[in-house]
């Protein structure tokens, strides 16, 4: 099971928060621990992460277990990968020929290898093109000392190399120094490989050193002892990564998060306090729906302070305070829950054209809450979970999935209503109120298809077409396009007399004829006449 913790931890805290993890989904930070036991996969997508000048990366694997007898382990190809993208996309070996090794590539202008050598003890450090300007340096940083406010900045080069080509005694004695040649012409770097206990280990960092090296990395493991199927060892890995920058433990694309999801929940905020200062002034005219709208708004803000708040201990700390965590994850529950209810809601027409739901509506009701809570759960499991886990995979396209049938799913009601008014407009002689209804239903369908296309795809895109830095848009049009959607379906669904989607059929014929008849008799002589209000309500 994949944990995120920060060193220094007594065990007894260490033991509250495993079982928050267990029973709450937990919680994801930026100083990460996988743990794999029995693993067989080749690849292993550890993390990827945007970096500034100045931002570090530092790995130690404590322990490496391969499971194979010594003469295979000599000729084994085993290590890791630290490659650069330009744009948003993740670096993946899914569609690789299951032959081709990573580790023995050596086109790519953005690729550093870590390649193990279990025969020497030693782990051989390669770069490629425009990679080789990177500093890499065995060991770990130095804990920065601790105090209020953002993780201090590191320094661009943290290690001297005297003149016989050994790292500066920084580190600690079991390192093993690094060689590293004349500038020009760099000689392949060298790393120690401890061996105790039938397990291997080793440490290292690397330091963004200049603008040029900035950019989205992907650190990846692999195991091409693995790569042929029906052929895998099992082998166990325990890898403790911990990235930063410059201000703090979010990588490059999520630093601007925390400001906007405060500025996106204050505007939510205000959203919901007109609408209810909407519904005070019509009181008349509302209907439990409108309530229902009301709620949604407020819930949307306060998840969206909570997200707000993960975020900024994520970048102070390099992990999310546990209390705070649980609530955005129960806000968000309950956000999503009750986004899908409102759309179906509205779209069936409950309370505006009938109050009661058919049994073909209430099973999509089912289906879209059922949906929800498993879609939340998913998000929650692959929050606790760091991306090399073994499952991690598999929740994501649980996530997709889910998503994907919750969004048709919500569509149903929305095209059986204008079904309804098409039916009902030529058969009971309420033509002009049912048509404009029908033309509401249908606009409001319309909004309902932008804005999941809008939200799943769209947007999607744009956050792989943009640069590492700039993915923080994809947020932004996501929680813009979603507050533009609260809007307009406040707007179009608005209690007031005046709108035709909240206006009451007309009477029935036999009414009318009976309103004629009490009228021509004389009985109705000296009575007021009682008004009815689309809510029901009878005003004198």
């Amino acid at each position: 099971m994949a944990v995120s913790e920060r060193r220094g931890l007594g065990r007894g805290r260490w033991g509250h928060r495993l079982l928050l993890l267990l029973l709450l989904g937990g919680c994801s930070g930026r100083i990460h621990r996988l743990a794999l036991t029995g693993e067989k996969r080749a690849d292993i997508q550890l993390n990827n992460f945007g970096f500034y000048t100045n931002g570090s990366l530092e790995v130690e694997l404590s322990l490496l277990r391969l499971g194979l007898r010594e003469a295979e382990e000599k000729s084994l190809l085993v290590g890791f990968s630290l490659s650069r993208v330009r744009s948003g996309r993740v670096h993946s070996y899914s569609t690789r020929d299951f032959q081709d090794c990573p580790l023995q590539k050596n086109s790519s202008s953005f690729l550093v290898l870590f390649l193990i050598n279990t025969k020497d003890l030693q782990v051989q450090v390669r770069k490629y093109g425009e990679q080789k300007k990177l500093f890499i340096f065995p060991g770990l940083l130095p804990e920065a000392p601790s105090g209020p406010g953002l993780p201090k900045p590191q320094a661009t080069v943290p290690h001297k190399v005297d003149g016989g080509g050994t790292a500066a005694a920084s580190k600690p004695k079991s390192t093993p120094a690094v060689p590293q040649g004349p500038s020009g012409k760099d000689k392949e770097l060298v790393l120690g490989l401890s061996h105790l206990n039938n397990s291997y280990n080793f440490s290292f960092h690397v330091v963004i050193g200049s603008q040029a090296e900035e950019g989205q990395y992907s650190l990846n493991f692999h195991n091409c002892n693995n790569s042929v199927p029906g052929k895998e060892h099992p082998f166990d890995i325990t890898v403790m990564i911990r990235e930063k920058n410059p201000d703090g433990f979010l990588s490059a694309a999520e630093m601007p998060l925390f400001k906007l999801y405060l500025v996106m929940s204050a505007c939510f905020l205000a959203a919901g306090i007109f609408w209810v200062s909407i519904l005070c002034r019509n009181m008349y005219s509302v209907f439990k729906i409108h309530w229902l709208m009301a709620a949604l708004a407020f819930t949307k803000s306060i998840s969206l302070l909570f997200h707000s708040i993960n975020y900024y201990f994520i970048n102070s700390q390099g992990h999310p305070i546990e209390g705070l965590a649980v609530m955005h994850y129960i806000t968000r529950l309950l956000k999503g829950a009750l986004l899908f209810i409102t759309i179906a809601l509205i779209g069936s027409g409950w309370a505006f054209i009938k109050c009661v739901l058919s049994d073909k509506e209430k099973k999509v009701f089912g289906i879209v809450i059922s949906m929800q809570v498993l879609a939340n759960v998913a998000y929650i499991v692959i929050e606790s979970r760091e991306e090399g886990a073994s499952d991690y995979v598999l929740w994501k396209e649980i996530l997709f999935l889910v998503d994907l049938i919750c969004c048709g799913a919500i569509l149903f009601p929305v095209v059986w209503s204008i079904r309804h008014l098409q039916d009902a407009s030529g058969t009971d002689g309420k033509v002009a109120v049912n048509l404009a209804k029908l033309k509401l239903f249908r606009h409001y369908y319309v909004m309902v298809i932008c804005y999941v296309y809008f939200t799943r795809i769209i947007a999607i895109l744009l956050q792989v077409a943009v640069p590492f830095q700039w993915q923080w848009l994809y947020q932004l049009l996501v929680e813009g396009s979603t507050l533009a959607f609260f809007v307009l379906t406040g707007y179009k669904f608005q209690p007031t007399g005046d709108n035709p989607y909240l206006q009451l059929p007309q009477e029935d014929e036999e009414d009318v004829q009976m309103e004629q008849v009490m009228t021509d008799s004389g009985f109705r002589e000296g009575l007021s006449k009682v008004n009815k209000t689309a809510s029901g309500r009878e005003l004198l």
